[in-house]
């Protein structure tokens, strides 16, 4: 049996997107777009879904004082932390430029701080700069406000000034608590670090502390990932994203360079990896929600697995959805469900143009009516394992061409099709990534020359 499933790791172990959008980024049709395209289709989503269900907010804090030599987000590394309030008030004046284009007031549903490391920054900077949207704006029923903390860093007062300010859910950085690992990906944190700042969390009063462990590490055993499961069943956190090490030391400052390709895990290793993580999560009361995230029964991104409410967009999967989520900060991606748009990535750049009250979006992509079709099926496919076309809304011309792709995978026990829908068996759910690259119909159009997205695997 298991030289069967490392048989089917070899064969759908291929480069692939993780589906936070679709089109996918690469895809964009960015040729097209236009700030005005975009500003457009936000007032539009906006004046449809504000007052039913509220808007997302993600918020994109940069600096860091270290580099994490795993990490592929957009960060600038500095130990100046006169940086602090420059920033601040730049994502506050693009909030403003967003409130300008708005008709009416936001009802915010979701709020999220990531980096970079959103604990960089002071408690009273991070309360001035919640408290400039909560001042501009209402907050929606049953609203949820989180961030991501540093293990070494994330002090008591970060945790009460943002408790203050109604948040309610955090989530640490954990990756693996070996000490090889962690040197090989510059994140020195031991699980001392980890254990106060989760039980800091819990004493006042935070109701979600999550961790997010990664397999497919440098120089990362099974040994290595057992243990990290066993320092996570003491703390127990409501929620955890356990997934693979994304590899594309090619993205421009990334920082994947600390190590090798030969000290990365064999994709035999890395599926091994979680299969024991997923097999020990499952013994402690941990239940797998979509692709890579587990939670216990308590939590409400379980909860809203069972409701049918799991939703996933830029900021991973979330407990509830909203049409619109806006983006603010340099590199934030906006999504309006009619379109993307994606802010420029220096911060110098973005300085300018707010200086020169331009919304500093640099790319984007107006989606067509096929797109959202695929989009439906896709999100369909990452959040419930399953997808229909039972109503013609849902179908789209190329779908019998798709059904033939997927046959190999039926064959292979991944999925069940249907006359009208497709379902992703337990044995199919950790390659659900390929399953929806057969849905991807500006992949299956265009391969890409050169390797785009990490390795399904």
């Amino acid at each position: 049996m298991l030289g069967m499933h490392n048989s089917l790791v070899n064969k759908y172990n291929i480069a692939g997107p993780r589906y936070t959008s679709y089109p996918t980024v690469p895809y964009w049709d960015d040729a097209s777009f236009s700030l005005e395209a975009w500003k457009s289709s936000l007032k539009k989503s906006f004046d449809e879904s504000n007052s039913k269900e509220g808007i997302s907010l993600y918020i994109h804090l940069p600096f860091c004082e270290s580099l994490c030599t795993f990490c592929g987000c957009n960060k600038r590394i500095t130990k100046q932390h006169s940086v602090e309030s420059p920033y601040i008030n730049a994502v506050l004046k693009e909030w403003g430029l967003y409130l300008n284009l708005l008709n009416d007031k936001p009802f915010i549903k979701e709020l999220h701080l990531g980096g970079g490391t959103p604990t960089f920054f002071s408690p009273d900077n991070l309360k001035k700069l919640i408290n400039g949207i909560l001042n501009t704006s209402e907050l929606a029923d049953n609203y949820e406000f989180s961030f991501e903390g540093h293990p070494n860093n994330t002090t008591r007062e970060h945790l009460q000034a943002l408790y203050d300010v109604g948040f309610r859910r955090v989530s640490y950085g954990v990756q693996d608590y070996n000490e090889t690992v962690q040197k090989a990906i510059h994140r020195i944190q031991p699980f001392e670090n980890v254990k106060r700042a989760t039980e800091l969390a819990r004493e006042i009063g935070y109701t979600s502390v999550g961790h997010d462990i990664i397999f497919g590490l440098p120089f990362q055993t099974l040994e290595h990932v057992e243990q990290t499961i066993l320092n996570t069943k003491e703390l127990l956190p409501d929620r955890l994203a356990f997934y693979s090490y994304a590899h594309v030391p090619w993205i421009k400052g990334s920082g994947q360079r600390g190590f090798s390709d030969a000290d990365l895990p064999s994709p035999e290793l890395k599926r091994k990896q979680y299969e024991l993580g997923k097999k020990r999560l499952a013994e402690v009361g941990y239940h797998e929600i979509g692709m890579d995230h587990f939670a216990l029964q308590t939590d409400s991104l379980y909860k809203s697995m069972q409701n049918g409410n799991l939703h996933r967009n830029f900021m991973g999967y979330t407990a509830s959805k909203t049409q619109a989520m806006i983006g603010l900060g340099v590199s934030s991606i906006s999504d309006s469900w009619y379109g993307f748009s994606q802010n420029v990535k220096g911060i110098e750049e973005y300085y300018n143009l707010l200086k020169d009250n331009i919304i500093p979006v640099y790319r984007g992509h107006i989606l067509n009516e096929e797109d959202l079709i695929i989009r439906k099926h896709i999100l369909n496919l990452m959040c419930q394992f399953k997808t229909t076309w039972s109503s013609t809304l849902n179908y789209f011309e190329e779908l019998p061409e798709v059904l033939v792709k997927l046959e190999e995978m039926e064959s292979d026990k991944l999925l069940i099709i249907e006359a009208n829908k497709i379902e992703v068996t337990k044995k199919g759910q950790p390659f659900v990534r390929n399953i929806c690259m057969a849905f991807d119909l500006l992949l299956q159009r265009k391969q890409p020359d050169t390797q785009l997205f990490s390795m399904t695997v």
